[in-house]
């Protein structure tokens, strides 16, 4: 994996993610702009106006905010499609397998078939999705010191990278939650990505 550097927020980031194609990375941050980025060479295609926390498919693109909101949206257009009122802040969103259904998570992540649980106390968890049993739990020594602000699977689910607070981001093996390899930064981690198709995050 090798780390990739696009700059144009005015703000700290909140969320990343790439397209199924692996060719465009969305990116969203505090000062409220959605931008799609070409990969290959960083350029920005454009902004969508609305607000934070992205995740797509080629065509269609979802996004979870902290103003209690889900948005669709027409990637190619940039158009709005719907708006959906939630209680509480979105945190986490995702299409099903065949892009019919959305997962919306107000805490928390969906890996795969289970569910992922990091945050405030940088502890991550597995869940089964179907019983709620706590499965796994990662070892608090090699894990993170402070917040877990985001995370990402690979396209496979075999592994998972998480960023946090502390300064870094972690990839970690899904199926043991072994710790592979930890990235250091100079400011905390507030969104990480994984390219589906290439080496990149």
């Amino acid at each position: 994996m090798r780390p990739i550097l696009m700059k144009g927020h005015e703000r700290p980031l909140t969320f990343l993610k790439y397209n199924r194609d692996g060719d465009l990375l969305f990116s969203c941050a505090k000062d409220h702009t959605l931008t799609v980025w070409f990969v290959d060479n960083g350029e920005r295609i454009g902004t969508y106006r609305g607000h934070n926390g992205a995740v797509w498919d080629s065509m269609r693109l979802i996004t979870g905010s902290a103003d209690q909101t889900v948005k669709l949206w027409n990637v190619q257009t940039g158009a709005q499609l719907c708006t959906f009122n939630f209680g509480s802040p979105v945190r986490s969103v995702d299409f099903s397998v065949e892009d019919k259904l959305a997962v919306i998570v107000r805490y928390g992540f969906i890996l795969c078939k289970d569910y992922l649980s990091a945050g405030e106390d940088a502890v991550i968890r597995i869940w089964d999705s179907e019983t709620g049993k706590l499965l796994r739990e990662a070892d608090k020594e090699s894990g993170h010191k402070k917040t877990i602000t985001s995370l990402t699977k690979s396209a496979d689910c075999s592994h998972f990278l998480t960023g946090s607070l502390d300064k870094s981001a972690k990839l970690w093996d899904t199926k043991t939650l072994t710790l592979i390899k930890t990235y250091v930064t100079e400011r905390p981690v507030n969104a990480v990505a994984m390219s589906p198709l290439l080496d990149h995050m």
